[in-house]
């Protein structure tokens, strides 16, 4: 009979879990480890950066972190991830990811993050550029162009900039059919 502990119930966990220490992975359990094809030795010890499309998207991602912790040190997300290796290596996939900073004021120093992969409700069936899934996410979750732009550290009119390519490229005529279309793949 298997062990009820809190190991088991971390590892066995129906969703991807990762503890990080200064955005260092210092541990993960088997459903992080399948939804990103790697095994256990390619990421313990390595930077979180492994699991984003591009170092950019992993520096302005932390940055967002740090602006957007509550009080209590919780952040969540939608957001595009990189598989590490396996059959599908390489590709992107829309990815909520929400967790805590044990110290709100040390967004980074150590972490506890749930992941949970979106590919089967929500596909990546255009390019985007890291700019654009970044802004895309906001306007999932919501944001206006203002806050959007107060979010990221760019103009309001950079984001409608960028929200008028995303409607092209999606094929939509408004914002709320562009997040309908967004969220349907």
């Amino acid at each position: 009979m298997l062990a009820l502990d809190y190991r088991t119930a971390f590892d066995l966990a129906p969703i991807g879990l990762v503890l990080s220490r200064q955005r260092q992975i210092v541990d993960c359990n088997r459903r992080a480890l399948a939804m990103f094809g790697a095994d256990r030795e390619q990421l313990v010890g390595q930077s979180l950066a492994l699991l984003y499309p591009s170092a950019d998207e992993f520096e302005r991602t932390g940055a967002r972190i740090v602006a957007s912790l509550d009080a209590q040190g919780w952040y969540a997300d939608d957001r595009v991830m990189k598989r590490l290796d396996g059959v599908a290596r390489g590709e992107l996939f829309w990815c909520h990811v929400s967790g805590r900073a044990l110290d709100p004021l040390q967004a980074h120093a150590a972490g506890i993050w749930a992941f949970e992969d979106l590919s089967s409700k929500r596909k990546l069936k255009v390019a985007f550029t890291a700019r654009e899934r970044e802004i895309a996410a906001l306007l999932i979750d919501g944001l206006t162009s203002k806050q959007i732009g107060k979010r990221l550290g760019i103009s309001p009119r950079t984001v409608d900039v960028y929200r008028a390519r995303l409607m092209r490229k999606m094929g939509a005529a408004t914002t709320p059919e562009l997040v309908n279309k967004l969220l349907s793949g």
